[in-house]
């Protein structure tokens, strides 16, 4: 696409950096979004913000999604105003989420019957990273619509990785959060149970660090149970959403994962217990009150 319009819904605390970053390189978006802060700062700095999704899809050639489940995807498609009511032929949905990859393809399929493409383009790295057009972006679908949007997502991340079919994106994603998160809940336990035992946290770190098990993921987990700083900016409710994402994509492919059911019962039971809004490694608090 040579200068497409470009619509944005979602924009919360990375939608809203990958939208100044866009404008940052002379895009002005359409955009929609609840949080009225970020969209207010956007139109301050030259988007048009619209009242529907309908009403974006008919005015943009690449619509944008930043957005939380596949539910809200899914509503922001299907409904009476949604985008696929008013989709241009020719023109490309790209969900950045983290998504049920059974619901992209469905989507995708129904788009293509208006004659309009879907990238599945799951994000990693941090909002930080999204100002500055440095994310990682793993992008699934189609590799001529790939190809057609590749320029603008460019924009966005410092690596866009082409990984297949649409909805690879999407079990990409899953997979390395069911990873990341694993890993999290494990590694607090451990601090957990030396708590518990007795031991000094630091040096346990140290010696653990000093080995095979060292990764970025130990030192935001050592940050939170031996500094007391939490700063992985991924919350325990995401964290449960995307486990759940995963066992539902585990089940859809004839198999089961029993490490993941493990981890969704301890973020589930941390959620219950009211702590969806804290970080990942935070989980390490509800390991430290577990009980026999």
């Amino acid at each position: 696409m040579e200068n497409p319009v470009i619509g944005f819904i979602g924009l919360g605390l990375m939608g809203g950096n990958m939208v100044e970053c866009l404008q940052k390189n002379g895009i002005e978006p359409v955009i929609m979004g609840r949080n009225r802060k970020a969209v207010d700062a956007a139109v301050g700095r030259g988007a048009r913000e619209v009242a529907t999704p309908r009403e974006m899809a008919e005015a943009c050639d690449i619509i944008m999604l930043c957005v939380t489940t596949s539910e809200v995807v899914e509503s922001l498609v299907y409904g009476d105003d949604g985008v696929l009511a008013g989709i241009k032929k020719g023109a490309v949905l790209i969900d950045f989420g983290t998504s049920i990859p059974a619901s992209t393809r469905k989507i995708g399929a129904d788009l293509a019957a208006k004659g309009a493409g879907m990238i599945d383009a799951p994000l990693g790295r941090t909002p930080a990273h999204a100002k500055d057009g440095l994310l990682n972006i793993m992008a699934a679908g189609d590799e001529d619509i790939f190809a057609s949007v590749k320029p603008t997502l460019d924009i966005l991340g410092e690596n866009v990785f082409y990984v297949g079919a649409l909805g690879a994106g999407h079990t990409t994603k899953l997979i390395n959060n069911f990873m990341g998160m694993t890993t999290v809940s494990a590694m607090s336990q451990a601090f957990a149970v030396a708590d518990r035992a007795g031991l000094n946290p630091a040096q346990l770190y140290e010696i653990m660090s000093a080995g095979p098990s060292n990764s970025p993921f130990m030192q935001f987990c050592k940050k939170y149970a031996v500094d007391g700083v939490s700063d992985l900016g991924f919350s325990l409710a995401n964290a449960n959403k995307d486990i759940a994402y995963f066992l539902e994509m585990v089940s859809d492919l004839g198999t089961r994962s029993e490490i993941a059911e493990g981890t969704s019962h301890n973020l589930q039971a941390a959620v219950d217990a009211g702590m969806s809004d804290g970080n990942v490694p935070e989980i390490f608090d509800y390991f430290l009150k577990l009980k026999g």
